[in-house]
């Protein structure tokens, strides 16, 4: 069965590149109000800032992530990351997604459907781990800072206007590490990335953070 347009954002968007359902671009719709500010303690604001070190200290890093979406479907992949800007997202099996973010753009190739989009990396969450600086407390609203049983949750929605969604970003304690990631959408549904073996490495191959449209060209298509 074909995945509708709507299915298939919400399947990238938990690999960091979400286009709509829960974008941190938004779109024309619900901009009436932005989201509210938690008023965090300073027990809050410390682990906010241990996260900010964290992500600001993560240059070249690769791991594995397992992705479970609202209806238990499970996939998993690898992933490259190399700051600042870039990262791959490379789907396993059946599900034919590749993720490239180059710096400036994130690209996506379904091999199954054969589409290829390229969205601003600018207007998806993923944008929160690349930056070349970090701040949490800039561009986005926390709205909330929550303790887990072994780390912690940041909660961040767009600073800029009501968006369509939020990303939750866990975190491990001692020492303090990504773990993982949940992207909700307004309608409550939500899509879970876990991350394995995530760590530091030495210098990525470029080649990994380049995606160009792979389909072949059709003749007599303009250049």
């Amino acid at each position: 069965m074909t995945k509708t347009p709507t299915t298939r954002r919400a399947l990238i968007a938990a690999a960091g590149a979400s286009l709509a359902a829960a974008s941190f671009g938004g779109s024309a719709l619900a901009q009436s109000s932005a989201p509210k500010a938690a008023a965090l303690t300073p027990e809050q604001k410390g682990l906010v800032d241990k996260a900010t070190g964290y992500i600001q200290g993560l240059t070249s890093a690769k791991g594995r992530f397992i992705q479970t979406d609202q209806r238990g479907t499970v996939t998993q992949g690898t992933l490259h990351m190399q700051r600042p800007g870039k990262a791959r997202f490379a789907y396993e099996g059946p599900s034919g997604l590749l993720v490239v973010s180059n710096g400036n753009n994130v690209n996506i190739f379904d091999s199954r459907l054969k589409t290829f989009e390229s969205y601003p990396l600018s207007r998806t969450p993923l944008a929160l781990l690349l930056a070349r600086e970090v701040r949490l407390d800039r561009g986005v609203v926390i709205t909330d800072v929550r303790r887990l049983a072994d780390g912690f949750t940041i909660v961040a929605q767009d600073a800029r206007r009501q968006t369509l969604g939020r990303i939750s970003l866990d975190f491990s304690d001692g020492p303090v590490s990504l773990i993982g990631w949940t992207v909700s959408d307004v309608k409550g549904g939500q899509i879970r990335v876990r991350l394995v073996d995530f760590d530091k490495t030495g210098d990525l191959d470029p080649k990994l953070f380049v995606l160009t449209d792979p389909r072949p060209r059709r003749a007599g298509a303009k250049s």
